[in-house]
């Protein structure tokens, strides 16, 4: 018996699965989380990302976050590139910064996810609102990722 293909998931479906899935969620800031992903979106979005890759961003701390669980993210009707994107940027316990980036470099697409990723993490006006410390501590572990991925030194929220 064959399966019938599903129809893909279009991205209006994906943000509101992104948005159900991490709804009651609060960045470090305070700030509702759905925020965060919307900016991420939109940054892929603003670099040129296509479809998969903007869905990706939707989905891109989902499985990490525990907000779906990886069997959601198997059944999905999303295309096999989204999926790997996502698995891609999605951080595993105890695992080296280096082949966490070395996953994403080694994965068609990801790169570009994790890029607007760091780019709104490091939003001077997001770390603006932490303690000192938690901003120090957060701007060198966001540098020390953009030099793993070959990314430049410059934080810009704008395309580049």
């Amino acid at each position: 018996m064959t399966e019938t293909p599903r129809t893909p998931l279009t991205l209006a479906e994906v943000e509101a699965t992104a948005r159900a899935a991490h709804a009651g969620q609060t960045d470090k800031a305070g700030q509702p989380y759905a925020e965060h992903l919307q900016a991420v979106a939109e940054g892929v979005r603003a670099r040129g990302g296509d479809e998969e890759q903007i869905a990706a961003a939707w989905l891109h701390d989902a499985v990490e976050d525990d907000a779906l669980s990886p069997e959601w993210l198997r059944q999905a009707a999303l295309s096999s590139r989204t999926k790997d994107i996502v698995l891609a940027v999605t951080k595993r316990a105890g695992e080296p910064p280096e082949a966490y980036a070395a996953r994403i470099l080694a994965t068609p697409g990801a790169l570009l996810v994790k890029e607007s990723d760091l780019a709104h993490n490091a939003d001077p006006a997001r770390l603006a609102v932490l303690d000192g410390a938690t901003r120090k501590r957060l701007t060198e572990k966001y540098t020390r990722m953009r030099a793993l991925l070959g990314l430049a030194s410059v934080w810009s929220n704008e395309p580049g």
